[in-house]
């Protein structure tokens, strides 16, 4: 089977959405055009990719009947909780409100897309 190609998220306002995830992961961007933008990380692999989709509803966390449900969501494993959901506060994330596990923070990207912080216990 092939590699799949960098993981695409949809959202108004890509550029900001693809500078949040940049300074985020310290991935640069690696390709940009007007609706689409690419962030790399620069050690190799897949990416992340951003298109414009000016009618995205975002997603509600924790899910409920009759709105809109999460698609996909990104696992981010770190050394230092504290310290990297504070450094994604300070890129501009919130903390999601639910938060189903000690050893896990979900937090909500400037577009309402959840993605999880966790580290290995």
């Amino acid at each position: 089977m092939e590699q799949p190609s960098p993981r695409s998220t949809s959202a108004p306002g890509i550029p900001a959405l693809a500078r949040f995830y940049s300074k985020l992961l310290d991935w640069p961007i690696a390709h940009e055009e007007p609706g689409y933008v690419v962030v790399r990380d620069p050690k190799g692999g897949v990416g992340l990719s951003f298109q414009e989709e000016e009618s995205h509803q975002s997603p509600t966390w924790p899910a409920r009947d009759g709105d809109q449900q999460m698609q996909i969501h990104l696992e981010i494993r770190v050394d230092d909780l504290q310290h990297r959901l504070s450094h994604a506060l300070h890129c501009g994330a919130t903390m999601a409100a639910y938060q189903p596990q000690p050893d896990v923070r979900v937090c909500l990207d400037p577009a309402g897309h959840p993605f999880c912080l966790w580290i290995e216990t």
